[in-house]
């Protein structure tokens, strides 16, 4: 045998960027899926709707952004501002809606991607009316936002 019989075949770079171009895209399949995981297929407002719905008594609107979010923008008036990062959420939230897991609930965040995610995971927890406001306060794909509309803020 010579050394060249031993050595480990070569691949052609037109292999090598096959190869590549395949592990690429099983890497974004992959990451899809984790995103779409938890994805909320429940209600949704936009927010001229979730202001009325607010002032009618209708639904608890709960803003789950970051306190210094709040700090920046204000949040929506009778919006109850709770950090969806705090350990004890699904209990604060609980606490809030006063023990009532049916009650309507709707969330909002600046983007509607926290909302969404946090409206599936609670609606896996038990909970039965929750609302999902996937405008959030700073606009997204679903439409321009609670800021970019010109709905009301106060400071939180």
């Amino acid at each position: 045998m010579t050394d060249q019989t031993l050595a480990a075949p070569r691949l052609s770079r037109r292999r090598l960027l096959i190869l590549a171009g395949g592990a690429g895209l099983a890497s974004v399949a992959a990451a899809t899926a984790y995103v779409r995981r938890d994805r909320f297929e429940g209600a949704a407002l936009t927010p001229p709707e979730t202001l009325a719905a607010v002032e009618a008594g209708e639904i608890l609107l709960i803003d789950i952004r970051r306190p210094g979010e709040w700090e920046e923008t204000g949040i929506a008036p009778g919006a109850r501002p709770l950090d969806m990062r705090r350990d004890d959420f699904v209990a604060a939230l609980t606490d809030l809606a006063g023990g009532d897991t049916g009650r309507p609930i709707a969330l909002i965040c600046a983007r509607g991607v926290r909302s969404d995610r946090m409206s599936a995971r609670l609606a896996e927890a038990g909970f039965t009316s929750i609302i999902d406001v996937p405008e959030g306060m700073l606009g997204s794909s679903a439409g321009p936002g609670w800021l970019e509309r010109g709905l009301p803020v106060v400071r939180p």
